[in-house]
């Protein structure tokens, strides 16, 4: 059995952002109609005769930098999946919820997802700090969780029912400190900024701090912020006066886009690393221009040359005009592993005749036994839910001319 995992600190998310690249997505509903269920004891489709899976990400505050993404790689497989055929014919169902920023709103997403919606399983939250409130309470229904952007230690452990598919950052967050140093073997001091409010962020920058000391090189800060701060002069200020060669910041997209602008503009041109808060192309519009150079582990890369994410990438760039981002893909991989757990279960008992409550605890033993072929390649889970990946990767954020656009270009 695992171990729960119990975070009491707060998350706060003030800065209300909304993305308009990733289109709309309905919040509280599913589309094209409104999603019930019936009895758990008879059934598990709705009225619509789909099978329901709760998507809840961050629509709104700040987190919608990232959630949004989310949904439009959960959306495009849906899509994707029901052009399949779905699961050996019936159709499977988003029922979207928006958990805002914070733990209550995670909360109440998880509880309507459950209590209400019916739904099979969840893919959510899009926070690690959500997830440690959100993610126990779907572990004592015995609804199955898959974590798309949960990449802080003891994820998996919650609980039974708690998987992910993004990969811990103890190992992709290292990947990027030795870029920098392939870049600039000439690195010695290095200065660490982390939002000190957030629990993937406290988790990251342990890892890039203990990194940089097994690299040999000198620590010289740690300078702390929030979430929801915009005015890092006093914390950039710190830092460059001891006149780091290498800058690693921790926190989320808006925040750490505020915080690279602005040790640009007081003259820092060493080389700057972002943590996965930063692996969105949703900061360009933030740090813009001082966004160049910036760079980020990644755990996707569109180049994977697997059917899947050939498809994935296509139908991403068709729609949007641009490469899907890491936090697309990794929700587009967790609809798809309730869609094939899903049907191989339906192949060994049709998944009609189970109650919603058997249904959802052999999902869960399914899904933990199956091997997928991915947008982010071959992965499959240990007993305790852990993503089990190959191929992970470092991006540099490229800006054109005018600096109001620009690519992740993956190093080799």
């Amino acid at each position: 059995m695992k171990k729960p995992a119990i975070f009491t600190t707060a998350l706060l998310a003030t800065c209300a952002m909304l993305l308009s690249a990733c289109g709309g997505t309905n919040t509280n509903t599913a589309t094209n109609g409104t999603t019930t269920a019936t009895n758990a004891s008879t059934t598990t489709t709705t009225t619509s005769g789909a099978i329901p899976i709760g998507i809840a990400l961050a629509q709104t505050s700040n987190v919608a930098l990232l959630g949004q993404e989310g949904f439009v790689g959960s959306k495009m497989a849906e899509k994707y999946f029901n052009a399949q055929g779905g699961i050996n014919g019936t159709p499977i169902r988003l029922v979207n919820q928006d958990t805002g920023g914070d733990e209550a709103g995670a909360i109440n997403a998880f509880q309507t997802l459950i209590n209400k919606d019916k739904v099979v399983g969840i893919v959510g939250p899009t926070l690690s700090q959500q997830a440690f409130s959100a993610s126990p309470i779907a572990d004592r229904a015995k609804v199955p969780v898959i974590g798309p952007s949960n990449t802080a230690k003891g994820i998996p452990e919650i609980g039974d029912y708690v998987a992910r598919v993004s990969a811990p950052v103890s190992i992709v967050a290292p990947n990027s400190v030795k870029a920098a140093l392939k870049q600039n073997p000439n690195i010695k001091k290095v200065a660490v900024f982390y939002a000190q409010n957030d629990a993937f962020n406290r988790s990251e920058t342990e890892i890039f701090q203990q990194t940089v000391k097994e690299q040999g090189l000198e620590l010289v800060t740690v300078q702390k912020f929030q979430t929801s701060d915009t005015d890092f002069q006093s914390q950039a200020t710190n830092a460059l006066n001891l006149k780091p060669d290498l800058v690693i910041i921790s926190g989320l997209a808006a925040d750490s886009g505020n915080l690279v602008r602005q040790l640009r503009e007081l003259g820092y041109k060493g080389i700057i690393i972002g943590g996965n808060g930063l692996n969105t192309p949703n900061i360009f519009s933030v740090c813009k221009a001082s966004c160049d150079g910036v760079l980020v582990a990644q755990a996707y890369s569109p180049e994977h040359p697997g059917e899947i994410n050939k498809t994935f990438r296509k139908t991403y760039v068709e729609q949007y005009k641009k490469e899907p981002a890491q936090f697309s893909a990794q929700s587009f991989t967790a609809v798809q592993v309730y869609v094939e757990a899903l049907k191989a279960l339906d192949k060994k008992t049709k998944i009609s005749t189970m109650s919603l409550d058997k249904l959802r605890t052999e999902l869960n033993k399914q899904l933990l036994a199956g091997k997928y072929n991915t947008p982010l390649g071959e992965i499959s889970f240990t007993p305790t839910g852990e993503i089990v990946q190959k191929e992970f990767y470092v991006s540099q954020i490229k800006m054109d001319a005018s600096g109001t656009s620009g690519k992740f270009v993956f190093l080799k």
